[in-house]
């Protein structure tokens, strides 16, 4: 009898490789819509890790996350359900670059996600590493680990994090490794090349975790939380009312001093590091000295988790040796006695070239292999569970024989997320922010549920439950927008406005008109004993539809013309060298990228408006004959 070591697996529809922030949110998508899934993880224990800072949220991170809940993802509720602290982030601007922001206990988030894993239907949980993706026919077929069993499926999502080839490095020191001291994975890349995707190289890094214990907090500015806020996930009541304080400190001379003095140990300017790091989110000492005017940096003193002493120094992301380090955390006021429980380090990792891949975040030379998160070159939790949810819905859709959910750049952040991965491409860890977003005042994140419950719904993931208050929340909107229109008397309006600094008006306002004029909705309220029982952040999205009805209006019309261009469809077997008037750059990007209306052909790089206009001749050439 012959015996080898492959042995076969059936039962699932679909495969997810890999367990952090996409890999659970692709799972969950899957299982969800009621495709039998696996997810394979190198290690259980890293299910849904905070390799770097354990939060969620923060400037058009925050966006994404509401859209993730908004879709019936799981991220949003993960993060209320943990959470040490909650900030509204950029109170003091506009409502559309505010975003929320979470301090997360990060053991707590990994265990209530794992659970919610474990306990969903249709979803199975397996430890080991994926070898190679099994094709036949140009279609994915299954995947075969280093164990030498063959899963077989109809649908691959990969979502391999930074651990394709890790490598951590400090100093001088370089180690094959995951992050945190997980193993990495090394034998999918190999197999990866062969299938025709392009591999880059890129880096990111973590600062140091010290104890607690250890600083001078008295030298620190407090940073308290906010209870009254809305949280993350519309299935959620509210936020923690306990909540644990962050510090914030700075660095100084001495401490650029010692930086400045060790570069030549560091990694990242000897040459050791070869991988490309991230633009947003730059080590210290690259800090130090592409910032040389600067006399000082932030430091963010922020809680690991809840019965822990480990404290994560946000701003002093580093490879600089360990002892270095060390000189130089003892710089920093608060400091001073500082231990140090686990140092800082860079990691470099595989990842691909998205431009490979299409919208629904499918490959484009094999069917039915998706990728989603770092793999795809981005940077953060937040993005990856963004297109994670994507992956993993659009796998789902495809297996039901349903059309796929591509988001428009004017309906979602992860819209433009998507967008701009897949027609630009990134030559290094994107990270997504509000001035990516052209139509950031439509995508505000009170209004996340108004944009895409319906799609989720559609689509199959969102819960009857979560829709069912969706239908309230809509309904309460329409509610208090009408009571916004209801008008008061000429004597009670000059009395009012007049006192909170407004010049008299020439008649009677409605309470909308008050708030067109700056007055606080809140002020409003109290003085006219207006919308009481109605639920605050339902107030608030009607209210900032008023405030903003101009702009929203001309933002409406943008809108409109975009979609004329992406409406306008180009075919899939459209011979791109044989139309007249391109230009050889166009010919080329739009050869490799393939997109799939004018809209996305102007959005890619290289591609001229005048290049365009050649393209919307052709089409109406075809339409003719």
């Amino acid at each position: 009898m012959l015996v080898t070591n492959e042995f076969y697996t059936d039962g699932y529809d679909a495969v997810v490789v890999g367990a952090g922030h996409a890999g659970c949110e692709a799972a969950l998508a899957l299982a969800r819509t009621g495709i039998p899934t696996l997810l394979l993880s190198l290690n259980l224990d890293s299910i849904a890790f905070m390799a770097c800072n354990p939060s969620v949220g923060g400037t058009a991170k925050g966006q994404l996350v509401r859209e993730i809940d908004a879709l019936g993802g799981e991220m949003g509720q993960n993060a209320d359900a943990t959470a040490l602290q909650m900030r509204m982030l950029n109170v003091g601007k506009g409502a559309a670059v505010q975003s929320l922001r979470a301090q997360a206990d990060k053991h707590a988030y990994h265990a209530r996600m794992k659970a919610t894993l474990e306990n969903t239907e249709n979803l199975t949980l397996a430890q080991g590493e994926a070898a190679e993706i099994l094709v036949q026919n140009g279609r994915v077929c299954g995947v075969k680990t280093t164990f030498g069993e063959i899963v077989r499926a109809k649908a691959v999502v990969l979502a391999t994090g930074v651990y394709l080839n890790g490598s951590v490095i400090a100093g001088e020191f370089r180690q094959s490794s995951g992050p945190n001291g997980f193993a990495p994975a090394t034998k999918l890349t190999e197999n990866l090349l062969s299938l025709g995707f392009t591999v880059r190289r890129f880096k990111t890094g973590t600062p140091a975790r010290v104890d607690g214990r250890t600083i001078d907090y008295s030298q620190c500015e407090i940073q308290e939380g906010e209870r009254d806020l809305y949280p993350f996930s519309y299935l959620s009541d509210g936020v923690p009312q306990k909540q644990l304080p962050c510090y914030l400190t700075y660095t100084n001379e001495r401490t650029h001093a010692i930086i400045r003095a060790n570069l030549h140990r560091s990694p990242l300017f000897s040459g050791m590091i070869k991988g490309t790091g991230p633009r947003y989110c730059p080590s210290i000492e690259d800090k130090v000295v592409r910032f040389a005017d600067k006399e000082r940096h932030q430091i963010f003193l922020e809680p690991e988790c809840e019965g822990s002493h480990e404290v994560y120094a946000q701003g002093t992301t580093s490879s600089l040796p360990h002892d270095v380090q060390r000189a130089m955390y003892r710089t920093i006021p608060g400091l001073e006695h500082v231990k140090i429980m686990r140092y800082a380090y860079a990691i470099e990792y595989d990842c691909i070239d998205t431009l490979d891949v299409y919208p629904t975040l499918e490959f484009k030379k094999i069917g039915g292999l998706y990728t989603a998160g770092q793999i795809n070159g981005t940077s953060g939790y937040e993005e990856a569970a963004a297109q994670g949810l994507i992956a993993g819905l659009n796998a789902s859709l495809w297996l039901r024989g349903k059309a796929p959910l591509i988001l428009r750049r004017d309906q979602a952040y992860i819209g433009v997320l998507i967008d701009d991965l897949v027609t630009k491409g990134t030559n290094e860890p994107y990270r997504m922010m509000t001035s990516r977003a052209e139509h950031r005042i439509h995508l505000r994140q009170d209004n996340a549920d108004l944009r895409l419950t319906e799609l989720g719904h559609d689509a199959g993931l969102v819960s009857e439950e979560r829709y069912a208050r969706f239908l309230q929340r809509k309904a309460a909107i329409a509610r208090i927008a009408e009571q916004w229109k209801e008008r008061v008397s000429p004597k009670r309006c000059t009395d009012f406005l007049t006192a909170h600094g407004c010049p008299a008006p020439a008649g009677g306002l409605s309470y909308a008109d008050m708030l067109r004029r700056g007055i606080d909705a809140e002020a409003i309220m109290q003085e006219f004993g207006i919308l009481q029982g109605e639920r605050r952040d339902d107030i608030e999205t009607a209210a900032i539809d008023i405030r903003y009805e101009g702009y929203l209006k001309r933002g409406l019309e943008q809108i409109e013309k975009a979609k004329k261009l992406e409406d306008k469809k180009l075919p899939e077997d459209i011979d791109y060298e044989a139309i007249g008037g391109l230009r050889l750059e166009a010919r080329q990007k739009l050869s490799k990228i393939r997109p799939e209306n004018l809209g996305q052909a102007g959005r890619i790089s290289g591609v001229s408006p005048a290049d365009v206009a050649v393209l919307m001749v052709y089409l109406s050439s075809k339409k003719k004959i």
